[in-house]
């Protein structure tokens, strides 16, 4: 805490900071959130995963290409960096997507959103492994609401969806590729421009889906107005908006507490279903969404009694190879 002249205490920055980026972190969760509401529409207008897909990223990466040159002259960091972007989108961004619409189309949307969401514990271990994070009792504390919340959420409005194992494998697969996704990009974002980097992971995973639905076809872009409105959504909402903001709040609180705060991600997805389709939220969901909320502010709290320096707060190894790509 900074020091105080007189009986006023002057607040210390860095905790503003890091409250910030948990409130980043649950923007970006309310952007993807959202995300299935669009595709579940889009899929109405016979748009295929491949096409939408394509769509999605290339016209997120054109945004993302001219908020960063509005900012100023582009910077580009060294090359590594670069094709460490780059590869971010092309293969662990795009890997992600693809087999999470895969399996949305194979499984209930609940089951699917069920399995992907072992990501966080996912993060959290591998974080262990690595020596990026230390696990203190708050922040275990905090996962395990924040996974039992999610489980209830999701498991109370599951339904008699359908399950079958090419759908479980590919959700699986899915949490994979994200967890290793936000890991990684945990290494890169310390050393360059956040609209600049989302540009070229854009750019990445639009390159995979253009080559793709190129060579083994199902690539159209012709949609109607109602179609068109449903990609927007996509990009705006829950491509361009989530991605910005969970890479700020990423470089704020690291990836095991930005995936943690991530998991309000279903809870904004079943209260958007319960308004728009007219599903009721039963007990088991509400009693979900309430361990969620508490996990949530859990972290704040841990955040309000941080007291150390932004580099400090971040893991030391991330550090070090981040201080190696510069």
């Amino acid at each position: 805490m900074a020091g105080a002249t007189g009986s006023r205490t002057t607040p210390d920055p860095q905790v503003r900071v890091d409250r910030r980026g948990v409130a980043l972190c649950l923007v970006s969760a309310f952007g993807f959130g959202c995300m299935a509401i669009f595709a579940k529409d889009a899929y109405k207008q016979d748009l295929g995963i491949t096409s939408l897909l394509a769509l999605r990223f290339a016209l997120a990466a054109l945004i993302f290409w001219a908020i960063a040159r509005l900012r100023g002259p582009i910077a580009f960091p060294p090359r590594r960096v670069v094709l460490a972007a780059f590869g971010l989108g092309a293969l662990g961004y795009a890997a992600q997507s693809g087999l999470f619409f895969g399996a949305v189309k194979r499984m209930d949307a609940s089951t699917t959103a069920l399995l992907l969401y072992t990501y966080p514990a996912i993060v959290f271990v591998a974080a262990l492994l690595l020596r990026r994070e230390h696990a203190d009792r708050r922040k275990i504390a905090a996962l395990a609401l924040a996974c039992a919340g999610t489980a209830l959420v999701l498991i109370g409005g599951g339904g008699a969806g359908s399950f079958e194992t090419v759908g479980v494998v590919m959700a699986l697969a899915a949490a994979v590729a994200y967890s290793t996704y936000i890991l990684v990009a945990d290494t890169v974002v310390s050393k360059i421009d956040p609209f600049l980097l989302s540009a070229m992971i854009a750019t990445g995973a639009a390159t995979t889906f253009w080559l793709t639905g190129l060579v083994h076809g199902g690539l159209t872009v012709s949609l109607s107005a109602h179609g068109w409105l449903d990609i927007a959504g996509i990009v705006i909402v829950s491509t361009v908006l989530p991605v910005i903001t969970f890479l700020l709040g990423l470089e704020r609180v690291g990836a095991a507490t930005a995936s943690i705060v991530s998991c309000f991600e279903p809870v904004v997805t079943v209260s958007l279903a319960m308004l728009l389709y007219g599903e009721r939220l039963g007990p088991a969901q509400l009693a979900g969404g309430a361990l969620v909320l508490c996990a949530v502010i859990l972290l704040q709290a841990k955040v309000r009694g941080d007291g150390a320096p932004a580099e400090a707060t971040r893991p030391a190894p991330a550090r070090a190879l981040a201080r190696d790509l510069a």
